[in-house]
């Protein structure tokens, strides 16, 4: 576990995040204005791994979910599997603590990471998303530290995805596995890329983003979360009479 000094946030703010989205399994709480976390690679191990670790962040701060301001939760878009057992385990302690969550796109939370590590404020994301494709995004990041680019997370080949990058210029730092899965998509363009260690979505880089959301009043009703997928032809089922 590491700690992070959060000077920017208020004392009183509590909230947990956890995120199951990809073969990484992380979960951050911020209370304090210090953000402890916890980052494992735990592929196909994601639902033995998770609560433990919610309720180690718990306890090593003496604090019950019903003292959490809300819960943050990653919505994707990764792992089919992963998503739906990180969604559905924190709409059931959302459920039990009778709190609100905040939903923390997997792309912007890459982004973020970037930031943390190299301050970077224009991030090209790509996620391995199999069968020949990636989960991609443009962000950039606003005079008020806002990510912008919301509107460009697709899925597509990497060829569509060099594309895309032709109507770019300057200096772009990389994040995510799908420039490593596909090294294509360093070819074919004339951008300076920088490559980020942000490779898998943290649940720490959720907290600043959810942090906003919360100033602004964006939380969401456990039965009203949705997960990003991005492929058409999957369907989330909510549970039954929620």
């Amino acid at each position: 576990m590491k700690t992070t000094l959060m000077t920017d946030y208020s004392l009183d703010t509590r909230l947990l995040a956890l995120d199951t989205a990809t073969e990484a399994c992380s979960v951050a709480l911020l209370n304090q204005g210090q953000i402890e976390a916890q980052f494992a690679l735990t592929p196909r191990e994601h639902t033995q791994r998770i609560l433990p670790m919610v309720e180690h962040a718990l306890r090593d701060q003496q604090l019950t979910l019903q003292q959490l301001d809300a819960l943050v939760c990653c919505l994707g878009p990764g792992s089919f599997t992963g998503v739906r057992i990180g969604i559905g385990i924190a709409q059931g302690l959302a459920y039990g603590a009778q709190l609100s969550l905040i939903g923390i796109s997997s792309l912007e939370a890459l982004a973020e990471g970037a930031w943390r590590r190299h301050q970077a404020e224009k991030v090209l994301v790509a996620i391995d998303a199999r069968m020949g494709e990636v989960y991609w995004a443009i962000y950039q990041r606003d005079e008020q530290g806002v990510w912008q680019g919301k509107e460009t997370e697709q899925v597509f080949s990497p060829q569509a995805a060099v594309e895309k990058m032709h109507n770019l210029t300057g200096e772009w730092m990389t994040a995510g596995t799908g420039w490593q899965a596909y090294p294509e998509l360093l070819a074919g363009h004339t951008l300076a890329l920088q490559e980020s260690e942000s490779l898998l979505p943290q649940a720490e880089d959720m907290l600043p983003l959810a942090y906003r959301q919360l100033q602004a009043g964006h939380l969401i009703h456990p039965a009203e979360i949705e997960p990003i997928y991005l492929r058409n032809e999957v369907t989330w089922k909510k549970l039954p009479g929620r």
